[in-house]
């Protein structure tokens, strides 16, 4: 396509043509238009004069492809009007927006007028050079023991949740949303929260469950429903990222994104792909699946000079609980690590089931210790996953020659087991531990050990800390 001057471009912006070629699905064909951009914003038009949203998809000399966020549902091919709007998508951002809950496209739907604007941002963000990042350090207190303790949150961090369907995430998220802080930092904190594909009383359960704790004031909820078009969950994550970095890096703010559930997303993702009849890849998801979660995913972060950060926890439920499903799978690639929920944990009735060994944080080490969280932190998690370990090899065996057959010591890191499920992993939904708390606890899980059996932890720790 032939490269045109900056002004043929405002002669052309806002161009209208009437009649379209082909509709399949949300998908609009327009034929012998003049050359527009791709992802540039479109309104269409319908022949009562309603206006639709919409961005180019696919772009070339002989057609231009067009996707409807609101649906093609009641278009005809002869009346519809298509107007070319010569910029991208765009959102308007405000301060004002917190306490506020929208749709995927950023309309209020808490009937409350539309806060005021402050500045309107590209939906699709702006390149972040890597070298302008700083890098991820300060502790996150989430009150939950076996985060903060074992897999620690890192501000500038994305660090994703691995569910499945019909185990505690959402429960989590909003517990995380609640209770985040940034310990010994005064400065702003707030809260976006993403919800796509959602089902109603999901929806209703994040709203109460801020209005509840007073935190709705903090929080920014962009939900995108279950029977709201699937298009729009495509443009829900990159709208409440928008915001975020409005948050972060014009107002200073430390901005904690949220986004449940990104298997959604992907299967919005794999919906498009098969309607422009696109070479599938695994499972039938678009070859380009990697590089668009890692364009939203690498929103987040700390930059040279800014006060602000971002740090993301998308959540993700597991088709069949299979971690090597293409979508968990390039998450990991891309992301600082994982939570992996475990349902036989949530079988025996522990909130969070998360599973102690599959999870990990990559930037933990850099985040705990001493200035931090505590000096025996380090330590301490290393010495837990160590013997948590070992009881997962005791429970195999049991299961094998019976428990009556086990060693006095196996039969000590079967209780170290219990104790560790039941009192550290396992917490109240409403429960905010210290992290002072949640290390005397990993201690005295500890304690039901032999002191003998704890080669990770320093004496001096064992003097100050082992319970005798």
């Amino acid at each position: 396509m032939n490269d045109i001057s900056s002004i043929e471009k405002e002669l052309l912006a806002g161009r209208e043509y009437t009649g379209i070629h082909k509709i399949e699905g949300p998908l609009a064909y327009i034929k012998k238009t003049h050359p527009v951009g791709f992802q540039e914003l479109v309104e269409c038009v319908d022949r009562e004069g309603n206006i639709r949203t919409g961005i180019v998809l696919d772009t070339s000399d002989d057609v231009v492809v067009v996707q409807i966020f609101e649906g093609t549902s009641g278009l005809t091919l002869p009346d519809t009007r298509m107007r070319f709007m010569g910029e991208p998508l765009s959102v308007g951002v405000s301060e004002a927006m917190l306490g506020r809950v929208f749709n995927g496209l950023g309309k209020p739907i808490d009937g409350g007028a539309a806060p005021p604007t402050e500045k309107l941002l590209n939906v699709n963000g702006r390149p972040i050079n890597p070298t302008a990042r700083e890098y991820p350090r300060d502790f996150i207190q989430t009150g939950v023991s076996i985060i903060d303790g074992m897999t620690t949150l890192i501000r500038g961090q994305k660090l994703p949740i691995f569910s499945g369907n019909g185990l505690p995430h959402n429960e989590l998220a909003a517990q995380i949303a609640r209770q985040a802080k940034i310990t010994g930092d005064k400065s702003n904190f707030a809260v976006v929260f993403a919800a796509m594909g959602v089902k109603h009383d999901v929806a209703r359960y994040f709203i109460n469950s801020f209005e509840e704790t007073g935190v709705i004031g903090n929080v920014a909820l962009f939900l995108s429903l279950a029977d709201d078009p699937s298009i729009e969950r495509t443009i829900t994550p990159r709208t409440a990222l928008t915001l975020a970095e409005h948050l972060a890096f014009n107002k200073g703010m430390h901005v904690l994104v949220i986004m449940t559930d990104m298997t959604n997303y992907c299967e919005s993702l794999r919906e498009i792909s098969t309607l422009r009849g696109e070479i599938p890849s695994r499972k039938g998801y678009p070859g380009y699946l990697y590089s668009d979660l890692a364009e939203l995913y690498e929103r987040s972060g700390m930059l040279k000079g800014f006060e602000g950060s971002i740090t993301q926890l998308p959540i993700l439920t597991m088709p069949n609980d299979d971690i090597s499903h293409p979508v968990p799978d390039l998450s990991g690639y891309i992301t600082e690590g994982q939570i992996v929920f475990e349902r036989g944990m949530n079988a025996r009735g522990i909130y969070p089931p998360v599973a102690g060994l599959p999870s990990l944080s990559r930037l933990m080490k850099d985040g705990i210790g001493e200035g931090m969280t505590r000096a025996d932190h380090p330590h301490l998690s290393n010495q837990l996953f160590a013997a948590y370990s070992y009881v997962k090899d005791v429970r195999n065996l049991a299961s094998v020659i019976g428990e009556e057959e086990l060693t006095p010591l196996d039969h000590q890191y079967l209780e170290f087991g219990d104790f560790f499920e039941k009192e550290f992993v396992n917490q109240d939904s409403h429960e905010d531990r210290t992290i002072e708390q949640t290390l005397d606890i990993g201690w005295k899980a500890l304690s039901k050990l032999p002191v003998e059996e704890l080669h990770r932890v320093t004496e001096d720790e064992i003097e100050e800390y082992y319970d005798r």
